[in-house]
């Protein structure tokens, strides 16, 4: 991985060293991304104070199809007789196109690397050239962002501090904007673009709504950077009386919730058990296939070793096989909720966690070969023929394991195999039953629905792999509910109504999204529409838009047909 950095680090030092001792000034760099050199005072005005050549580093501007330029040009002879103002078009040049943040500080970390001696002989800049050439230190270097991080960052620049003809040192430099304002009162009013709407099109019948659109699931923020996600919760609000141009949504405006779950979503409450979820999907492709790859492991303590101190525990303990229980559940608890942000509290956790299912949370965590799965089973099946230990296990476990310890009891206990891909159905069979327990935990706890309703998805009679499909959909379902729970604060009449809808798309769920609308009432998005009754097919179109904070836009249309 080091090494890679470094070559991509020494290329990209290449090209900007032979852009700047050849006098160009232009080259493309992967394709999509165009470096300039041009002089800093010019188009870094009040950013940069210098009037020495710099390096800018963009997006390449996407090319314009000649054929498409042919067709704009063309305009039909009645089009140009009915109205020569409305069919006017404007061509607009596409600018500089801005790179992302991450792209951009990739490209900064390269510029830096390459002037650093001490990282990698291979990245010094003397390397660059011939032993008898002393190599001049390479023009600063400015990368235009687009503004997505939380800081609305718009360059990134670069610039060699020396020390006579040697290298010290670099400075980094960060430009942000807070994003345009435009005064309101500076926007047509609502009579005004009735008036002009009239004098161009002459309707017989107007009729003016609204329309807006928020975002209520902002981005992630990690590092500065705002990390955007499949999952969207928006509101889109409808009304007919509009009172003035880009107006808050009214209360009596007809609203629409629209929910988009992607499982896997870092700011979802329920990531630690999508995970979980995840490692027991890994279990069943490794039986469908025979092939495994395995996660890393969260503990940094061997399967082994965890299972053999937890058997000990077991062992020496002198209180109540319940009461060890009841402990080590509360233990597993806690260190799930110390890693976890204080939004999963909303999802109930288990204090009941049997021998069986503290066992799986220990091997999930640290299990990375058949060899661990297969030991750990054998310490366990070994005690239990031993007799030393007795452990308790809920009454409906289904698995394997489960059927060994209660044959345990009367020490009447079959012989297994652990060979092949035993050891993993096994785990498997122990996942399914604790993840199962888990969903049923939140959803009965909640009141939110009845055993009768989850009996497709805890069905235990179908084979292994159709047992982790039908948990896939329950998984989210779960999700949706606990989304609208914690970021929608949804009461409980609404998210029970939600909850039971849910069932009715059961068999055409998808195991990976899913979208889900319905009517409840913050925006990214808001309209005002002038429509006007004519049977014409022409048609116009006039808008105008505004930025205010929080990415909220908002814009005014009017449309009509001539007569």
């Amino acid at each position: 991985m080091g090494s890679k950095i470094i070559a991509d680090a020494v290329q990209f030092s290449k090209m900007l060293r032979s852009l700047q001792d050849d006098c160009k000034d232009s080259c493309i760099y992967e394709e999509d991304i165009q470096i300039l050199r041009v002089n800093g005072g010019k188009h870094l005005h009040n950013i940069y104070t210098g009037d020495r050549p710099v390096f800018i580093c963009e997006k390449t501007a996407p090319q314009i199809d000649p054929e498409d330029d042919k067709m704009d040009e063309t305009h039909s002879d009645d089009e140009t007789h009915s109205d020569d103002e409305t069919n006017h078009e404007v061509k607009i040049e596409l600018g500089p196109q801005p790179l992302t943040i991450m792209k951009a500080r990739q490209l900064l970390s390269w510029y830096t690397m390459s002037q650093n001696s001490i990282v990698s002989p291979a990245v010094s800049p003397a390397d660059l050239l011939p032993p008898a050439v002393s190599p001049a230190p390479l023009l600063p270097l400015w990368v235009r962002c687009d503004m997505a991080d939380p800081a609305g960052t718009t360059w990134l620049g670069a610039e060699t501090a020396c020390t006579g003809n040697k290298v010290s040192g670099v400075k980094l430099y960060s430009v942000t904007c807070a994003g345009s304002t435009v005064d309101k009162g500076a926007f047509i009013t609502l009579d005004e673009l009735k008036q002009e709407h009239k004098r161009r099109h002459h309707p017989s019948l107007m009729v003016a709504r609204g329309t807006a659109q928020y975002n209520l699931f902002g981005s992630t923020v990690v590092e500065k950077t705002a990390i955007e996600s499949q999952s969207s919760v928006t509101v889109d609000f409808r009304w007919s009386h509009v009172e003035t141009i880009l107006e808050t949504p009214p209360l009596s405006s007809m609203a629409t919730l629209n929910i988009k779950v992607s499982s896997g979503d870092m700011r979802s409450p329920m990531y630690l058990l999508y995970r979980e979820l995840e490692f027991l999907q890994m279990l069943a492709d490794g039986l469908r296939t025979g092939e495994t790859e395995w996660m890393e492991p969260v503990d940094s303590r061997s399967a082994v070793q965890m299972t053999r101190e937890y058997l000990d525990e077991l062992q020496n303990t002198v209180k109540t096989l319940q009461d060890q229980s009841t402990n080590e559940a509360v233990k597993v608890k806690t260190e799930m909720g110390t890693s976890e942000t204080e939004i999963f509290n909303s999802l109930m956790e288990r204090g009941d966690l049997d021998f069986i299912e503290q066992l799986w949370v220990r091997m999930k965590n640290s299990v990375t070969s058949y060899q661990d799965v297969g030991d750990c089973l054998k310490m366990v099946i070994k005690a239990l023929q031993y007799g030393d230990i007795k452990p308790w296990i809920h009454r409906d476990s289904s698995s394997s394991l489960s059927k060994l310890i209660l044959q345990s009891y009367h020490h009447q206990m079959d012989h297994v195999s652990l060979t092949g891909l035993t050891p993993v159905h096994m785990l498997l069979e122990m996942g399914l039953d604790k993840m199962r327990k888990d969903y049923i935990n939140y959803l009965i706890g909640q009141d939110l629905t009845t055993l009768n309703h989850l009996s497709y998805y805890l069905s235990t009679v179908e084979d292994l792999q159709e047992q982790v499909i039908r948990l896939r959909k329950l998984h989210h379902l779960l999700e949706i509910m606990v989304t609208c729970s914690t970021f929608l604060c949804l009461p409980y009449d609404r998210l029970f109504l939600l909850t039971h809808k849910t069932w009715c798309t059961t068999d055409s769920a998808s195991s990976h999204s899913k979208t889900w609308r319905t009517t409840d009432s913050s925006s990214s998005h808001s309209k005002t529409w002038l429509t006007t009754d004519s049977s014409s097919s022409h048609s116009c179109v006039c808008s105008t838009t505004r930025h205010v904070p929080m990415t909220r836009t908002t814009s005014s249309n009017c449309r009509s047909n001539l007569p």
